[in-house]
């Protein structure tokens, strides 16, 4: 979390203790301080404040977006890239998977010609956790609109590195989770365009205007409401030093998808020859955190599905590492984990039998 969303935080949660939807002035204390952070996650993603419903996180968002348009039935089209939050609900209905380039970005005319007259939802996200590559939304948003079917838009990795305009863009649902944006685990938000039919996935009170039931989480929505006022796009110029860094000094390393369709913190370095486990235990001990996949995926033997999707063989998919930057890195942070990296991969190349 940022300080400036701690120092928020703090007193919603010895303060603000009422239930928002109760009467008493406790309840209506919570009930402002809810809706002023749902004008504030409005305002960053350029909507109206009731297209706004709290949920959880990221996951629950997305589950809520596909099963509340097609959890009665009908077709369904996403992405072979997409997080395991999107494509293992999408994998309990009648789906078309439609694949990527080597760049890691979705052909709309590949989604166009996956459309069936039973289509009701296409969900292709925003910006890929693993590659960083941006996904051409805008275009896919007119197909979608065009053909007469929902859409929906994973934005967690989008929302705050770039900027987002929800009006702009033309999509109907966008998933967005609070600890990408320097707020609490635990915290997210969808954005249900006015006139979206969307069944909910819980059953009980009428909150969240009968789209979410459940006490709301007050504090984790107004710093989720302060992280999206504070929140800033991100700047390019660290991911590229250090990409070119790694490039400079390691060599049979290289970039993973596209360079220049992609948000500006994420890179995904293969190292041949050396397994991507083994380069994050390395780079851990030296005071660095990297992943080899999805940080939902980790300990999984299996290489990255995405890595395989843009058509890496097994050994390089599984030699590949993920680097993500935010805010608080630092010139020298990154040209110390440049240090280490080429470090670690000296040593355990020593240690291959495969690199020569």
């Amino acid at each position: 979390m940022s300080p400036e969303v701690l120092e928020t935080l703090l007193p919603a949660m010895a303060e603000v203790y009422g239930n928002a939807s109760s009467i008493h002035h406790h309840g209506q204390i919570a009930k402002q301080r809810l809706e002023m952070a749902r004008r504030q996650v409005a305002a960053f993603l350029h909507c109206d404040a009731r297209e706004i419903v709290f949920t959880s996180g990221g996951t629950e968002s997305d589950n809520l977006a596909i099963f509340g348009v097609a959890g009665r039935g009908g077709h369904v089209i996403t992405t072979t890239i997409e997080h395991p939050a999107v494509l293992n609900v999408c994998g309990q209905l009648d789906v078309t998977f439609v694949g990527v380039g080597s760049d890691g970005v979705v052909d709309p005319d590949d989604v166009r010609r996956a459309l069936r007259l039973d289509t009701v939802l296409i969900s292709v996200m925003h910006a890929n956790n693993e590659l960083g590559t941006i996904q051409p939304i805008q275009e896919i948003a007119s197909i979608a609109k065009e053909a007469g079917v929902t859409f929906h838009v994973d934005g967690v990795q989008a929302a705050g590195k770039i900027p987002v305009d929800l009006k702009a863009l033309g999509v109907d649902l966008y998933s967005i989770s609070g600890h990408k944006l320097y707020a609490p685990k635990g915290i997210g938000a969808l954005y249900v365009r006015t006139g979206v039919k969307l069944r909910p996935l819980l059953f009980g009170g009428r909150h969240e205007r009968e789209r979410r039931p459940g006490t709301e989480n007050v504090p984790g929505a107004v710093a989720l409401g302060r992280a999206a006022e504070l929140a800033s796009p991100l700047a390019s110029e660290m991911r590229d030093r250090l990409e070119q860094g790694i490039l400079g000094r390691v060599p049979s390393a290289g970039v993973n998808g596209s360079r220049a369709q992609r948000v500006p913190n994420t890179t995904n370095v293969y190292f041949d020859g050396i397994e991507g486990e083994a380069m994050v235990i390395s780079l851990d001990l030296k005071g660095f955190a990297v992943s080899s996949g999805s940080a939902c995926s980790s300990g999984a033997v299996e290489p990255s599905h995405v890595l395989m999707a843009i058509g890496l063989n097994r050994e390089r998919a599984k030699s590949s590492v993920r680097f993500s930057l935010g805010h608080g890195n630092t010139v020298e942070q990154v040209d110390a984990l440049v240090d280490a990296v080429a470090q670690s991969a000296a040593h355990l190349r020593k240690l291959s039998p495969t690199y020569a």
